[in-house]
């Protein structure tokens, strides 16, 4: 039994250290020239073709007709896409560290949402939880001196935009995975993602990808960032609590922070480094909260699907 929660700690490392390292690859891209959204298809559409393939592999068990189950995952399509995308365009405008930090707002975006739908009873605790997470996020950006903000309005508010994308996808993809298994709802909800992207994207762009040479390092985010990486998570949570999962996913931002500071020359202040320790400590003690017993908490799950 130690020995397979060894192995569940050991696969959701990875994963959070492949979805750090994706942060970098994209930041890379961009100083290439690329477009958010484009990367952002291109890491989404990659890890639906290894979700599709997974999929087939078992196609009997993982074949479901349930319109709720089709509809959560559209849900968790939109917010994984909106996600992505916003995590790229606040590493364009503020740097791989500030990205990752901000997009782990996600569980307070939860907390609210689940005080508004009266799913979460409002206790000081979590509202201390949520100051805290405020307070990291001033101390982040450089809010607290307009005359010198650090974060650009405009990467501020890409940056808390990916955290409440990602608790949209929290919100899809608990209510999908209550239906059915993890392999047809990631594939529905990546297809979904795709079809979004596909709209709004360049297409003459997206078509240029395909004989640049750029493309190894699109299948490389696309492999690593979505498809193994997901996949290498959902295996390793059926081994470890979710308590465990949210504290070891932490290893993503401190990941794509040293990511930032080693290859691509991001720094970062005291200030800055002092507010990403509070949201990060912040989020773990939120998570390691036990929820009510009266009502199940969405929180709870947001543990388990810490995820990007």
């Amino acid at each position: 039994m130690r020995t397979m929660r060894s192995v569940g700690v050991c696969l959701v490392i990875l994963a959070a250290v492949c979805w750090g390292v994706s942060g970098g690859i994209a930041n890379i891209l961009m100083d290439k020239g690329w477009d958010p959204i484009v990367i952002s298809f291109y890491r989404g559409a990659i890890g639906f073709l290894c979700f599709f393939t997974w999929f087939l592999i078992r196609f009997k068990q993982n074949r479901t007709s349930s319109k709720k189950l089709y509809l959560w995952s559209f849900l968790a399509g939109v917010g994984v896409a909106g996600n992505f995308t916003f995590y790229f365009f606040t590493i364009q405008a503020s740097g791989v560290a500030v990205a990752s930090t901000l997009m782990y707002t996600a569980p307070v975006f939860v907390l609210v949402i689940s005080f508004l739908l009266r799913i979460e009873r409002s206790t000081w605790f979590k509202w201390g939880c949520i100051f805290g997470v405020l307070i990291g996020v001033v101390m982040l950006t450089g809010a607290y001196n307009t005359d010198s903000i650090s974060v650009g309005v405009l990467g501020m508010i890409s940056g808390l935009s990916a955290g409440l994308c990602y608790a949209l996808f929290i919100f899809g993809f608990k209510n999908a995975s209550s239906i059915g298994k993890p392999q047809p709802t990631l594939t529905i909800a990546f297809f979904s993602f795709c079809f979004i992207l596909f709209l709004v994207a360049d297409i003459r762009e997206l078509s240029s990808v395909l004989t640049s040479g750029d493309l190894v390092w699109f299948l490389l985010l696309g492999v690593q960032g979505a498809g193994v990486s997901f996949i290498l998570y959902v295996i390793g949570m059926k081994w470890i609590a979710p308590t465990t999962a949210s504290m070891v996913a932490m290893v993503e931002p401190v990941t794509a922070s040293l990511f930032g500071f080693l290859l691509i020359g991001d720094h970062l202040t005291l200030v800055q480094l002092l507010g990403i320790a509070l949201i990060l400590i912040t989020v773990v003690v939120l998570s390691l909260k036990k929820p009510a017993p009266v009502q199940e908490s969405p929180i709870v799950y947001a543990e388990e699907v810490s995820i990007m």
